[in-house]
């Protein structure tokens, strides 16, 4: 079988034709799938697993686990994989929105009267956070989980989940969920055997007797939390005989080995059970550290590719409608290296989002039209999501060799990054908190919401009228951006109402020593009621803002997916590109500085034009200047 994919599928369809028996009338739509897909499957797992004496039998193990996927799959998902087409996530009508259950809406049912509001936002794309069983006490936010298959009980239950699955697609929009694949927490039922001496499931995790069977591995690796003092193992009597375990994050986060192929299978086996739930993406966590290799720095390796491309080939076969999306907080070119559609169809793009606040910090627009020109194209099939901040804290990840080239010093760069968002440099107007900061080499990462990074909270502290305009502008004309240049913009959830940041998670035990906390606030109802009410305070004019944006999408098709085509306007604050698609052109004009900007018009093309932000008729010859913060979204008009 080694080496023969085709030799392989037909022996393989002969040992499963049982199952394949099963499915009836859809036998041929499903072999069909299994034949379109096995080559990428077979080429995966024999470069991970062919060595293995046993290598025909894991094979056939991955396939039937696939298989009694779908079998076991709804008929209405059924028919939404056969009617979804695969590029829904490059056309212009996706607008993304992300939050934690409890803390937009209490409870999974809760999330049933929020559903309007998430229409009245234009969202298609919903993406909650950790939601699954997790230990008592830390577990990272939800990143430490104990069962895939439960929802953890204060917030719900799988069929309710199941449930708002349905209800979200009678809406238009697609369910997405956080999927943490590198490490499981330790009191997973996996990791319970484990500490129970049950040798096979030892074998699930990185287990080491000595310390110095954890040197090889040790001494290539980045700290990832300074806090820990830089050790990814940990010491655990209360595995039987006493374990040395990896765990990269946090203690009690035991990472996967999967080098063993039964790991791999196992994780299939949850990933297709949620997609059966109606799950229609899975955000796959911190897939640069699916591998380990003594001697490397156990990230970005090839075999970490391989492994989501055996998923990605068996996920096709049973819930072909299912996509992943990466999240890799790396170099942007490690980054760029899992968007494929053999991969993760789906990825974050934290580049765009750092040079985002680069830009509006500095009023220097090179840095982040340089990334828009080399680094913002992806393959046919694939998008970015696009997005200003997330659960997670901000970290400057732009490539060094760009900004060495642009004649910008790269960790002075980051200091005054994150000296200017934590508020510390003068003149800033963040508001924002140092996250894991390094005490020996002075490095940080930021934490805080929208508002308080874009200067909303120190203008409202300050009572300034004039800070309190330029605040709400550049909250507005961010959000303009990530929704004009293509991919899906996702939206923080508390961001659309300008949300401030929440001091009171250093109230609460669970909370108070990872102050990422501070920008993921409770939903505020009444904020939300006086935005609607009361349009022109600063809550207000963000949700009229984004709910435009979001009309916008809708009605123009040149801001799907899609080339950007940079225009040179200024050498220095503005940002202009255009988009093309359908036979429709936009050109979008921005200042990220706080002055009135001179601009060369003439780039812009012959007009007249239609300003379709702000609702003009504007002629070339007379634009001659922009304002503050200035957003414009201009088509040609005749």
């Amino acid at each position: 079988m080694e080496g023969d994919p085709a030799r392989a599928l037909d022996e393989l369809r002969r040992r499963l034709a049982p199952l394949l028996e099963q499915a009836g009338p859809g036998r041929p739509a499903l072999e069909a799938r299994l034949e379109a897909v096995f080559e990428q499957l077979f080429a995966a797992l024999s470069a991970l697993y062919g060595h293995r004496w046993d290598f025909a039998w894991q094979l056939e193990a991955v396939l039937r686990t696939a298989l009694e996927a779908a079998l076991a799959r709804p008929e209405r998902l059924a028919a939404r994989d056969r009617e979804r087409r695969p590029d829904w996530i490059r056309e212009s009508r996706q607008v993304g929105a992300m939050g934690y259950v409890d803390r937009f809406a209490g409870s999974i049912v809760g999330l049933f009267d929020r559903l309007p509001h998430l229409e009245h936002l234009g969202v298609t794309y919903l993406h909650l956070m950790p939601l699954f069983a997790v230990p008592d006490g830390p577990n990272d936010g939800g990143y430490a989980v104990s069962s895939y298959r439960e929802v953890a009980p204060r917030l719900g239950s799988m069929a309710q989940l199941a449930d708002l699955a349905a209800a979200l697609h009678d809406r238009g929009m697609a369910l997405v969920l956080d999927f943490v694949l590198n490490h499981t927490a330790d009191d997973h039922a996996w990791a319970e055997a484990a500490k129970a001496g049950d040798p096979a499931m030892q074998a699930f995790y990185w287990m080491f007797d000595e310390r110095g069977e954890v040197e090889p591995f040790a001494r290539s690796l980045r700290q990832i939390f300074p806090d820990r003092g830089g050790d990814a193992f940990v010491w655990r009597d209360d595995v039987a005989g006493g374990k040395w375990v990896w765990s990269t994050f946090y203690p009690f986060q035991w990472d996967l080995n999967y080098t063993n192929p039964e790991v791999l299978r196992a994780i299939l086996g949850e990933m297709l059970f949620l997609a059966n739930q109606g799950v229609d993406v899975l955000r796959l966590d911190a897939v640069p550290f699916l591998w380990k290799k003594a001697g490397t720095p156990c990230e970005n390796l090839p075999e970490a590719h391989l492994v989501v491309r055996a998923f990605n080939a068996a996920a096709a076969i049973a819930a072909p409608s299912l996509v992943f999306k990466s999240e890799a907080i790396v170099h942007p070119d490690e980054v760029a290296r899992y968007v494929r559609v053999d991969e993760c169809r789906l990825s974050y793009n934290p580049l765009l989002m750092c040079s985002l606040w680069d830009a509006l910090a500095t009023r220097d627009t090179r840095h982040l039209r340089d990334v828009l020109a080399r680094r913002l194209r992806t393959a046919e099939g694939t998008a970015w999501v696009n997005y200003l901040r997330c659960h997670d804290d901000i970290g400057w990840g732009m490539a060094d060799e760009d900004m060495t080239e642009l004649g910008i010093a790269p960790e002075d760069h980051r200091r005054f990054l994150n000296a200017f968002y934590t508020g510390r440099f003068p003149g800033s107007f963040a508001r924002g908190l140092p996250f894991q900061e390094n005490p020996r080499t002075g490095d940080c990462r930021v934490s805080g919401t929208c508002a308080a990074l874009a200067g909303l909270e120190q203008a409202e502290e300050l009572g300034d009228a004039t800070l309190l305009e330029h605040a709400v502008r550049r909250i507005v004309l961010l959000h303009g951006l990530v929704y004009t240049m293509g991919g899906i913009p996702l939206l923080y959830l508390g961001d659309e109402i300008a949300q401030p940041n929440d001091p009171s998670y250093t109230s609460r035990p669970a909370e108070a020593a990872d102050n990422r906390w501070v920008h993921r606030p409770f939903f505020d109802d009444a904020r939300l009621q006086r935005a609607l009410a009361e349009p022109a305070t600063p809550a207000g004019r963000v949700l009229e803002a984004l709910v435009r944006l979001k009309e916008l999408r809708r009605s123009e098709p040149a801001l799907a997916v899609g080339p950007v085509e940079l225009l040179e306007l200024d050498p220095r604050y503005t940002l202009a590109y255009r988009k093309r698609a359908q036979g429709r052109s936009l050109t979008v004009v921005a200042n990220l500085c706080e002055h009135e900007v001179d601009i060369e018009a003439g780039g812009l093309g012959p007009g007249p034009f239609l300003d379709l932000w702000g609702g003009r008729n504007l002629e070339p010859a007379r634009l001659r200047s922009l304002e503050a913060y200035g957003l414009l979204v201009l088509r040609r008009d005749g």
